[in-house]
């Protein structure tokens, strides 16, 4: 069967692997014949967050034909804290309701 490893090391960069594997396989046989482990040291520091196709899956999980494992990072800021830090920097006057505003009309209309 055919999968496909892929894994991002730093933004803007994604190493693919295409692999061919025996019927029964599993994700930790796929990550040892393509040797991505060994590639890249600093996954095997900490704990490892796979998916299938964008679902969270085990090591253990059994692959199908076509499967696309994902290998993923871990966030270096919470989403809503840099959220939050980009609309602190734009000003409240210049994003979302408050961008366009009527002369003399009240906040957000």
């Amino acid at each position: 069967m055919k999968v496909v490893l892929l894994y991002s090391p730093a933004p803007r960069q994604v190493k693919e692997w295409a692999l061919e594997l025996a019927a029964d396989a599993s994700i930790a046989q796929a990550l040892a014949q393509c040797r991505v482990l060994e590639t890249f040291p600093e996954l095997q520091a900490g704990r490892l967050t796979l998916g299938v196709w964008g679902r969270k899956a085990a090591l253990t999980q059994k692959l199908m034909d076509g499967d696309r494992v994902e290998i993923y990072r871990a966030l270096r800021v919470d989403p809503k804290v840099a959220r939050r830090e980009r609309f602190n920097r734009q000003g409240a006057k210049s994003a979302g309701l408050f961008a366009k505003t009527r002369a003399g009309a009240k906040a957000g209309y």
